[in-house]
């Protein structure tokens, strides 16, 4: 009996206790193992959609025993999609992309993707579907990555209207790739770049970064809230910051010395042209055009605390992880420039 076939009986015992069946693209990657965990947590039933099941196999230990399941899928392959799906009370999209690699672009995985996961699982009769994009998602975006996670989310809400758009900012926790970025890169050198749009600026760009714990029980209490549904939720953190503070604070949670470099986004775009040709691009030009626009949540737009959530401080969350680039037995917490 194949893992798929295995799984739908359980779910079908599952189900005669109450239990939902919620399919899961993108489990393993930082939100997905979030959210993976809140739902079993939840007493759901979860199936997490893979390319490569043996990537996800530590999932398993998320759930009691049978109650988290893993099933290949390839989100460009309309059949394996479909499968996923079936009998899935409710499906949750959380693939997505940084770069462009080979067949994996952003039209390919944000947009034709998002919409074929979308159409499947309104094909298997689910009832409720989320789709995870991107705080500054928008068909006029100077960056890539912001068209095409609106074309998504037009993707996903023509296949199924009635899904959750869920648009979070920056995320921060122990395996982020934001402040561990910054970890890494003040423990071997005190000069920082900070990306300024004009000649005066000594801020950067603004953001919202929001903790991925509360994302991830955003995206859990969506499925129980009959309000959310055909709605877009963006989900920041408690306060804005500016690339100047992220600097402050990535110094001050690991004690190091911190002289940021302003660089022109015209220039860094320069240098990004030939770090984005990388195997794991350093900085790519469109990353450096997404920085042209502050990413903070709309004064008018639901987020967080419409879902029943209180944002968690990331002075709350950092000292827990950011603590590891400290110089082994320094104490003393040095000043930034």
């Amino acid at each position: 009996m194949s893992e798929l076939s295995s799984q739908a009986s359980g779910v079908a015992n599952k189900r005669n206790h109450g239990a939902k069946l919620v399919t899961v693209f993108g489990g393993t990657g930082f939100l997905g193992r979030n959210v993976v965990r809140n739902l079993a947590k939840k007493g759901y039933q979860v199936r997490v959609a893979l390319r490569d099941v043996e990537s996800g196999k530590f999932l398993r230990t998320m759930g009691e025993a049978g109650q988290v399941g893993l099933v290949q899928a390839n989100v460009r392959d309309d059949a394996s999609v479909a499968a996923a799906c079936l009998s899935a009370d409710a499906v949750i999209n959380l693939v997505g992309i940084l770069y462009n690699s080979g067949k994996q672009t952003f039209e390919a995985v944000h947009e034709h993707a998002a919409g074929r996961i979308a159409a499947a699982a309104a094909s298997a009769g689910a009832s409720n579907m989320v789709q995870v994009s991107a705080l500054g998602a928008d068909a006029a975006a100077s960056s890539q990555y912001a068209r095409s996670k609106a074309a998504g989310e037009q993707a996903v809400k023509e296949a199924f209207p009635s899904a959750t758009i869920m648009r979070p900012s920056v995320l921060v926790g122990p395996e982020d790739s934001f402040f561990n970025s910054f970890g890494k890169m003040m423990a071997l050198s005190p000069f920082m770049p900070l990306f300024v749009r004009e000649l005066m600026d000594r801020e950067g760009t603004r953001m919202q970064p929001v903790y991925v714990g509360d994302v991830a029980q955003a995206i859990c209490n969506s499925l129980d809230n009959a309000d959310s549904r055909g709605e877009t939720y963006e989900l920041g953190g408690d306060q804005i910051l500016s690339w100047r503070d992220c600097l402050n604070i990535t110094a001050h949670e690991t004690q190091r010395l911190c002289i940021p470099i302003p660089i022109m986004l015209g220039i860094a775009r320069f240098y990004a042209f030939f770090l984005e040709i990388m195997p794991v691009p350093l900085l790519t030009r469109d990353q450096v055009r997404s920085m042209e626009t502050d990413n903070v949540v709309a004064a008018n737009a639901k987020g967080l605390a419409d879902l029943g959530i209180t944002a968690t401080p990331i002075e709350a969350v950092l000292p827990g992880y950011m603590a590891r680039y400290r110089k082994p037995g320094r104490n003393p917490r040095l000043q930034t420039n």
